[in-house]
C-alpha cells in the first residue's frame, strides 16, 4: 500500500509459542542486521510491518517488535517483565516516602552465556550519567553509541536453554510482556492445563483490561493496520487464552485479518495418559473456537498426529534435529513461518492478510496445513524447473501440521513461497492464479564459505487431508469416558460443550470432503 507499511500486531500466547517467537524475532533482527552491515540489499520485506519506532525519555530512538506476549509466572528467567528500554536510572533514587525504608532484594537469574555478549535492553550508562539504549537498526536511527566491534554470538547449546528468554536477542517494548501470575510455569501445582482455565483468564477483568490496554496502545499508533497474527499453544490451557483473545479481536477490530498459528511441541508418548488426553481436548477445543473467530487457522507441529495415537516426528532429508527438544522444533517452525508469511509482509504486494485468508478459506475451509523444504535443494548452476523436477511429481515439502502425508490428497487452494535462491540481483515475483499464490524471492549469494542463509520453500494448503485429520480427532473424542477426566471438565467445560465440539468438528471436516480441487 502506497504511503506506509501495512502493520501487523503479533500476539504470542504460551511457552512453546515463546520458543517459536524467540527464533522468529531473532531471524527478523538478523535480517535487519545484515541489511545494516550491507551484506545484502534491503530486499522486499518491509520490517515496519512487524516493528514499531519509538523514543525514550532521553530522546533515544528505538525499534521494537509490535508484540504482546503472555506467559506464566517463572517463565522469564533473566528477562525483565518491564524491559529496560525506557528505564531512567536517574529516577531510581527519587522516592516520595521520607520515612524509614527496608529493601528486599530478590536474587537475579543469571543471564544465559549465549546472551552475555548481547547489549541488553538496559543499554549503557554514558559519561554524562544518562542511561542510553542502542540505536534502531536498518538505517532508521543514528549510529550505535558503542564503536567497539561486537563479537559473533556464541552458539547456544541445548543444555543451556531452559526457557525461550534464554536465547531471545531482541529488545522488547515495556508493553510487550504480560505475565499470568495466577499460574506457574514450573512445578506440578498451579499449572494452566485445560482449555477452560485459559478461557477464564481473559474473562477476569484484570487480564482482559490489561490485554485491551496493550492492544489499544499498539493499534492506535498504526496508520494501515492490516491485522493480527496469533502464535498460540494448542496443547495446554493457552488454547483457551488464544480462543478468547481471537474473539476479542474479532469483536473490536472487525474487518482486520486474524491469522492464528496453533503450535504444538514435538512427539508425545503413550505412558503420559492425562497429559495426552488433555492435549487432545485442548487441541480440539482450540481448533474449533479459534476457527470461529479467526480469518485463518494453521496448526504447526513436527509431530506426526494431532490425535491420541502417537506417530513418529516428520523427517527432513537435509536437516538433522532432535524432536524432543523445543529449541530445535521451534527453530524449524519459526523458519517455515518466516517464509509462509512473506506475502503479507512485502513492501509492495497485492496480497494482504485478509486477501490471503480469503483465498485459502473459501467455502468454510478456514483451517489450512503448512509444509516446508528446509533447505530447498538447489545445486549450483541448477535451474529452478530442474530442481523441482527431481521431486518426480511428489509434493516438494515436508508436512508441518501433523495432518499426515499430503500425497494422494486433494488440494483446494494454496500459497507457495520460495526464498533465498542465488542470483546476481534481488528481485521478487508474485503471481495470483485463481486460488494459487506463488511468490519467488531471489537473494544475493554470500561470498563467505560459512552458511549464513539457506533457501526455503514453504506452502500453505487447503487440502482434503484435513477431512481425515478432523474426523480422526472427533473419533478419538467419542472414545473418551469424560467421567475419568472430571478435572478437565471442572476447569469450566460442560458436557454440552463437548457434544457441541464434536458436532463442530464433524461439520468442519465435511468442508474438506468434496468440491473442486487444484490437484488430485
Amino acid at each position: 500500500m502506497a504511503g506506509g507499511a501495512r502493520e501487523v500486531l503479533t500476539l504470542q500466547l504460551g511457552h512453546f509459542a515463546g520458543f517459536v517467537g524467540a527464533h522468529w524475532w531473532n531471524q527478523q533482527d538478523a535480517a535487519l542486521g545484515r541489511a545494516t552491515d550491507a551484506k545484502e540489499s534491503p530486499g522486499e520485506l518491509c520490517p515496519d510491518v512487524l516493528y514499531r519506532t519509538g523514543r525514550t525519555l532521553h530522546g533515544q530512538d528505538t525499534y521494537t517488535p509490535r508484540l504482546i506476549l503472555m506467559d506464566l509466572k517463572g517463565s522469564l528467567s533473566s528477562l525483565k517483565e518491564e524491559g529496560g528500554l525506557y528505564r531512567d536510572k536517574q529516577l531510581d533514587a527519587a522516592i516520595a516516602w521520607c520515612g524509614k525504608l527496608t529493601t528486599h532484594k530478590e536474587e537475579l537469574c543469571p543471564k544465559n552465556p549465549y546472551l552475555q555478549d548481547f547489549l541488553s535492553a538496559e543499554g549503557v550508562l554514558s559519561s554524562d550519567g544518562v542511561w542510553r539504549v542502542k540505536s534502531i537498526p536498518n538505517g532508521k536511527g543514528s549510529p550505535p553509541l558503542t564503536t567497539a566491534t561486537t563479537p559473533k554470538p556464541l552458539i547456544p547449546t541445548e543444555a543451556s536453554i531452559r526457557v525461550w528468554s534464554d536465547f531471545l536477542r531482541v529488545h522488547l517494548h515495556p508493553r510487550s510482556i504480560c505475565m499470568i501470575q495466577k499460574y506457574n510455569h514450573d512445578g506440578e501445582a498451579g499449572r494452566l492445563e485445560a482449555f477452560g482455565q485459559g478461557e477464564s483468564v481473559l474473562k477476569e477483568p484484570k487480564y482482559q483490561e490489561e490485554l485491551e490496554d496493550r492492544l489499544h496502545f499498539y493499534v492506535e499508533e498504526c496508520d494501515y493496520l492490516q491485522g493480527f497474527q496469533i502464535l498460540c499453544d494448542l496443547h495446554d490451557g493457552f488454547s483457551g487464552v488464544g480462543a478468547k483473545a481471537a474473539e476479542l479481536l474479532q469483536d473490536e477490530y472487525s474487518g482486520r485479518g486474524i491469522i492464528t498459528w496453533g503450535l504444538l511441541p514435538g512427539p508425545y508418548h503413550r505412558g503420559e495418559a492425562q497429559r495426552n488426553i488433555y492435549r487432545l481436548l485442548n487441541t480440539a477445543f482450540g481448533l474449533v473456537h479459534l476457527t470461529a473467530h479467526s480469518s485463518l487457522v494453521c496448526p504447526l507441529s513436527l509431530g506426526g498426529s494431532l490425535g491420541l495415537r502417537p506417530e513418529p516426528p516428520v523427517n527432513f532429508p537435509y536437516l538433522h534435529y532432535d524432536a524432543t527438544l523445543p529449541f530445535h522444533c521451534s527453530a524449524i517452525l519459526a523458519t517455515a513461518l518466516d517464509t509462509v508469511t512473506v506475502p503479507y509482509r512485502l513492501c509492495s504486494s497485492p496480497v494482504s492478510m485478509v486477501h490471503l485468508a480469503d483465498m485459502l478459506s473459501f467455502c468454510g475451509k478456514k483451517v489450512v496445513t503448512a509444509g516446508a523444504t528446509i533447505p530447498f535443494p538447489l545445486a549450483p548452476g541448477q535451474s529452478l524447473p530442474d530442481s523441482l523436477m527431481q521431486f518426480g511429481g511428489a509434493t516438494p515439502w515436508t508436512p508441518l501440521s501433523a495432518c499426515g502425508e499430503p500425497s494422494g490428497t486433494r488440494c483446494f487452494a494454496q500459497s507457495v513461497v520460495l526464498r533465498g535462491i542465488d542470483r546476481a540481483c534481488h528481485t521478487s515475483l508474485i503471481e495470483s492464479q485463481g486460488r494459487i499464490i506463488i511468490h519467488l524471492q531471489v537473494s544475493l549469494s554470500s561470498p563467505s564459505s560459512a552458511v549464513e542463509s539457506i533457501p526455503v520453500f514453504g506452502a500453505l494448503c487447503s487440502s482434503s487431508s484435513l477431512h481425515q485429520t478432523l474426523e480422526a480427532l472427533a473419533r478419538d473424542l467419542t472414545k473418551l469416558d469424560l467421567r475419568r477426566w472430571a478435572s478437565f471438565m471442572d476447569a469450566g467445560v460442560e458436557h454440552d460443550d463437548v457434544a457441541e465440539l464434536l458436532q463442530e468438528l464433524q461439520s468442519l471436516a465435511q468442508c474438506y470432503q468434496g468440491g473442486d480441487s487444484l490437484v488430485d
